[in-house]
């Protein structure tokens, strides 16, 4: 029967040199890329939010037309 525990051994030392092997950015790149996804998600729930106004207001116009 194999050894469980040598399977795991094998796995987290590969893991930890594939890990060195990666590169890593910076923290000016991080912090840089962080602003970019807070950015880009406040201005995508700005465009729905305003898309979901508006959508709002012409099927409560058209309901209104119609009844």
């Amino acid at each position: 029967m194999k050894n469980p525990f040598r399977s795991i051994r094998i796995f987290a030392t590969e893991t930890y040199g594939e890990l060195h092997k990666a590169s890593w950015p910076t923290r000016t790149e991080l912090r840089d890329s962080v602003i970019v996804v807070i950015v880009a998600a406040v201005i995508l729930g700005v465009f729905t939010s305003i898309s979901d106004f508006a959508l709002y207001q012409v099927v409560d116009l058209v309901t209104r037309l119609f009844s």
